[in-house]
């Protein structure tokens, strides 16, 4: 995958871009996040166990070329890390909606978290949500990006109107 043609498309004027990385599949994700310092939120609620500190998903804010920017693009892809998310909305805001899509139940209450910043989950539920639950997911979301299931590019998800719209970004 070529970083540079990669940027251009993470990048875009007018729009925040964010990454939500698990760190179930990130190694010593937190360790990163306190060197390099990005703005970053946990998207789990509440105080965390040791444990849970390390495999939880974060949010962080991307800016194009700074060194954890460059990190995420050399360290991650094709390893189904996380995916990309490009809004003009601030970070608190996409921590709580994107909270908020983790939280599901079972038929019987139970609950659940729906890791849906794996791209395998991704690439596989979207497509099958209908108008209304597209709406919901993207909310204040104007683009998801996620790597395909090859590594070698990146899928583009936009919607209108609930209308899913999928983009293959060859890189």
């Amino acid at each position: 995958m070529d970083l540079k043609q990669l940027e251009e498309k993470l990048f875009p004027l007018r729009t925040k871009t964010y990454c939500v990385l698990d760190g179930a599949a990130v190694k010593e994700l937190p360790k990163r996040l306190y060197e390099m310092a990005p703005h970053h939120e946990c998207l789990v609620r509440g105080e965390l166990t040791p444990d849970m500190v390390h495999v939880a998903p974060y949010v962080a804010l991307m800016i194009r070329g700074d060194d954890f920017s460059d990190w995420v693009l050399e360290n991650t892809l094709g390893g189904n890390c996380g995916i990309f998310i490009n809004t003009r909305f601030s970070i608190t805001e996409m921590r709580n909606h994107l909270r908020a899509l983790m939280a599901v139940h079972t038929e019987d209450g139970k609950p659940l978290i729906f890791r849906y910043y794996d791209p395998r989950v991704f690439r596989k539920f979207l497509p099958s949500c209908d108008a209304g639950q597209v709406e919901t997911f993207f909310g204040k979301i104007d683009r998801f990006l996620v790597e395909s299931e090859d590594g070698e590019g990146m899928l583009a998800y936009s919607q209108s109107e609930g209308t899913l719209k999928t983009d293959v970004l060859e890189l």
